[in-house]
């Protein structure tokens, strides 16, 4: 496991990576925003409560059990306060764009696992169904 001691060229890199990464102004106020989400108290209880009732309504959806009109108001009301409240709203935001970040990096690490070499755009649009016969190149 030469590629995963502490002194390899790969985890140095690694750890400059999430240097970089902690050391970008966008990732701090991302950060910064989830870290106002947690403190916050009632946001956290808005969110918790808009989560689970929307959990309850799901699970009774698909038991077969018809939603009432007024159930679905309710809900879409919780909501529509959970996204009207800054900090809930600002950490929503955060955590898709830091799961997107994640994802983004896994994917280009497993894509140059995956070839054993340095994944070009091409590649990427191959792997989401954007190359040829997968759309936009009139084959299909």
């Amino acid at each position: 496991m030469t590629l995963l001691t502490e002194d390899s060229a790969v985890m140095v890199k690694t750890r400059e990576l999430c240097a970089s990464i902690i050391e970008d102004a966008h990732f701090q106020m991302l950060t910064g925003r989830v870290e106002a989400f947690l403190e916050d108290d009632a946001a956290r209880l808005q969110y918790q409560s808009v989560n689970e009732r929307g959990e309850e309504l799901h699970q009774k959806q698909h038991s077969g059990i018809e939603l009432s009109r007024r159930e679905i108001s309710e809900f879409e009301e919780a909501r529509d306060a959970l996204l009207a409240n800054d900090v809930a709203r600002d950490f929503l935001e955060a955590q898709r764009e830091l799961e997107n970040l994640q994802r983004s990096i896994g994917k280009y690490i497993g894509m140059t696992l995956e070839l054993g070499r340095m994944p070009t755009a091409d590649d990427f649009a191959k792997a989401s169904g954007g190359g040829c016969c997968g759309g936009g190149c009139g084959c299909d």
